[in-house]
C-alpha cells in the first residue's frame, strides 16, 4: 500500500455517498510510520487490526489491541492509534452513518436497537476480542462484510446493510450491549475541550497558531495546556498541527502539480526547508519523492482512493 495510505479518516472526509454512507479502507503501513492522528467524525466506525500490535485511543479510554481483533468508535468519539510493538502495521476500517440502518417509519426495529445506538445507550463494546464467544461471531461478520465490500458482489449493500442489523441483534441479549451514554462529566469535559482545540487547528491550520491561542480557548495557563493536551494525544501541540498540516499538504502534493514552496506556504509552513524536514520525517521520504510515488501508483490505476 502507498504511502498516501497515511491520510485515512482525514475528519472532512466522505465516506460513501448520499445513496449509501458506507465505506471500507484497507491500509498497510511500514513500521515506524504512526499509524493514526487523534481525529473524530460523525460516522461509526469498526477497526479491525490485522497485523501488528497497536495501543488504540478511544476518548480518555486506552487499550491494546491484538491481531484479529477490532475496536467500535461511536460518531463523536475522539480515537487515535498508536504504535506499541515496531513493525508493520495493516487494518481494515469499516465507516458508516448510523442513518444507514434507520427504518423508512417508526418501527418496532426503530424503537428497540437504532435509536438506542444513535442515542449510544444499547452500543457495541469498544473492544471485541475472538477470546469472548459471542464477539468473537461479531468478527466473523465484520470480516464477510470486509469480504463483501472488496469484491463488490451484486446486492452487497443489502448484504452490508442487513449484517449490521444482525449484528445488532446479538448485542440485545443480555450483558452484551454497552451503555455510554452514561459517561462521567469529567471525562466528557475532557473530550469536548479537546475537541475545541482540534477543530480550531483544522479551521486555522493555514495560519500561524501559537500555543497560548490554544490555551486560551479552553481555557487553561499555557503550562497547563500543553500537557492535557499531551496527555490526551500523545503529541505536543506543535508536533499535532504539524501532522495536521503536513496530511493536508500529502493531499495537495498528490492531487496538484503545484509548486512545493507555494504547498508548504498553503499549509502554514513559512519555511520550506523546515517543511521538508517535518515531511520527512512524518512520510519517510521528501515531499518530492511522495509526489512521483503517487504518480506512479495513479498511473497503474492502484492508488487507494
Amino acid at each position: 500500500m502507498d504511502r498516501t495510505s497515511q491520510r485515512l479518516l482525514k475528519e472532512d472526509r466522505v465516506h460513501g455517498d448520499v445513496m449509501f454512507p458506507l465505506a471500507a479502507y484497507w491500509i498497510e503501513l511500514p513500521a515506524g510510520t504512526h499509524i493514526l492522528d487523534t481525529h473524530w467524525h460523525e460516522e461509526a466506525e469498526f477497526f479491525m487490526l490485522l497485523e501488528g500490535e497497536i495501543l488504540f485511543q478511544v476518548d480518555t479510554d486506552y487499550f491494546p489491541l491484538q491481531v484479529g481483533e477490532a475496536v467500535f468508535i461511536e460518531s463523536g468519539d475522539i480515537h487515535a492509534a498508536h504504535v506499541l510493538k515496531e513493525g508493520p502495521c495493516r487494518f481494515c476500517a469499516l465507516v458508516f452513518h448510523p442513518d444507514l440502518l434507520a427504518s423508512a417509519q417508526y418501527d418496532t426495529i426503530q424503537q428497540t436497537v437504532i435509536l438506542p445506538l444513535q442515542e449510544k445507550r444499547q452500543s457495541f463494546p469498544r473492544h471485541l476480542t475472538p477470546a469472548v464467544p459471542w464477539q468473537q461471531e461479531l468478527l466473523h461478520q465484520l470480516e464477510r462484510m470486509m469480504d463483501a465490500y472488496a469484491n463488490k458482489m451484486p446486492g452487497f449493500e443489502a448484504f452490508m446493510k442487513g449484517t449490521l442489523l444482525i449484528m445488532l441483534s446479538q448485542i440485545a441479549a443480555p450483558d452484551r450491549s454497552v451503555n455510554h451514554s452514561l459517561s462521567q462529566g469529567t471525562e466528557t469535559a475532557k473530550v469536548n475541550r479537546l475537541k475545541k482545540v482540534i477543530l480550531y487547528i483544522q479551521e486555522n491550520y493555514q495560519e500561524p497558531i501559537r500555543t497560548r491561542d490554544l490555551s486560551e480557548l479552553i481555557p487553561m495557563s499555557e503550562g497547563q495546556f500543553c500537557r492535557f493536551f499531551k496527555a490526551m494525544t500523545r503529541k505536543t501541540p506543535v508536533d499535532y498541527i504539524n501532522s495536521y498540516r503536513i496530511r493536508q499538504a500529502a493531499s495537495l502534493l498528490q492531487q496538484t502539480e503545484r509548486k512545493i514552496s507555494d504547498i508548504a506556504l498553503e499549509v502554514g509552513f513559512d519555511n520550506v526547508s523546515y517543511f521538508i524536514k517535518v515531511f520527512r520525517k512524518a512520510m519517510n521520504c521528501s515531499p518530492s519523492e511522495f509526489r512521483k510515488e503517487a504518480v506512479q501508483i495513479a498511473g497503474v490505476g492502484q492508488l487507494h482512493p
